[in-house]
């Protein structure tokens, strides 16, 4: 009995030991494989970067030639294009890690193989409209109910709405991947700032309902007292920050409307929301600082009177 156990062990060995015969055959040509890609992923990194070089040198002559035809319109396009092409097979190669990266992780390489579709950036811009859809109901029912809320934010949450509209229609042309970084950049600095007023709109509701001054169920600010005065003033740059970030998109996608390979309405139509932004919100933000500082200095002239 024993033997005859012995005997079925050896020969699930033998079985093991073609199987892993086979494996260390199927791991070499793997070798082999991962070789071959990471020599071609290399040639392809190596010839992107001379075809965008050169391309950008094109560029950069075609530009500086007095001379403007149909001809060297069409040339510019056709480079444009290829450019947009390159870009487009550079997302789907490996790239070195940051500094930053590298420290944490070592060497392990945190780049994609494929790049996903616009799928997550559709939903950010849905969820942007849904988000600027639900403040525009909620200030309407406080204006209703007797909130001063600035006539000014509610149309500025309406045009947020449009523009976030636009921004999900928009499709993943060239334009579009050469505005998303600024965009996105430009989001997370919003996310920024709307925690810092968070923060301090959430301050000052603590303080006054502390004082007595307001009820539980306020939820926002009316009136201005000196004590408000210093937070604000820690809030007004990144404020202004804001506004001349809006300023410069708008300028980006006014110089992207007159890309050649620009043919959506809504590079232009974007442009122009951002720039009434800016324009609304510095002016009434402008005027709201001014109207408190003077009453801040007022009441302080009359505190130094009194004293």
């Amino acid at each position: 009995m024993e033997n005859a156990g012995v005997q079925r062990l050896e020969e699930e060995f033998s079985n093991l030991e073609k199987e892993c015969d086979s494996l260390k055959d199927e791991h070499k040509v793997y070798i082999q494989k991962l070789e071959e890609l990471k020599s071609l992923q290399g040639k392809c990194i190596s010839k992107i970067n001379h075809q965008q070089k050169r391309y950008k040198i094109l560029l950069s002559n075609l530009n500086r030639s007095e001379t403007e035809n149909v001809k060297v319109n069409e040339l510019k396009k056709k480079i444009t294009k290829n450019q947009f092409d390159c870009r487009e097979m550079n997302e789907s190669l490996p790239k070195e890690n940051s500094l930053f990266l590298s420290v944490i992780l070592g060497r392990v390489s945190v780049s994609l193989l494929t790049r996903p579709d616009r799928f997550i950036d559709a939903l950010y811009h849905f969820l942007l409209v849904w988000y600027y859809c639900t403040l525009v109901i909620r200030e309407s029912i406080l204006r209703q109910n007797g909130s001063r809320i600035k006539g000014w934010w509610v149309t500025h949450h309406y045009l947020s709405v449009v523009l976030s509209g636009t921004l999900l229609i928009w499709p993943d042309s060239i334009t579009y991947q050469l505005f998303r970084p600024h965009f996105m950049t430009f989001s997370v600095y919003m996310g920024f700032v709307q925690l810092l007023q968070y923060y301090y709109q959430s301050g000052c509701l603590y303080r006054l309902r502390a004082l007595g001054e307001k009820r539980d169920m306020d939820i926002t600010v009316e009136g201005f007292q000196q004590w408000m005065w210093r937070g604000l003033q820690f809030l007004l740059p990144f404020l202004y920050l804001t506004y001349m970030f809006q300023l410069y998109l708008s300028y980006k996608l006014y110089g992207l409307s007159k890309h050649p390979q620009c043919d959506e309405w809504m590079v232009g139509a974007a442009g122009a929301i951002f720039f009434l932004l800016f324009i609304g919100n510095f002016t009434t933000t402008s005027r709201v600082v001014f109207e408190k500082s003077r009453k801040v200095f007022a009441s302080r002239r009359q505190a130094n009177h009194k004293d």
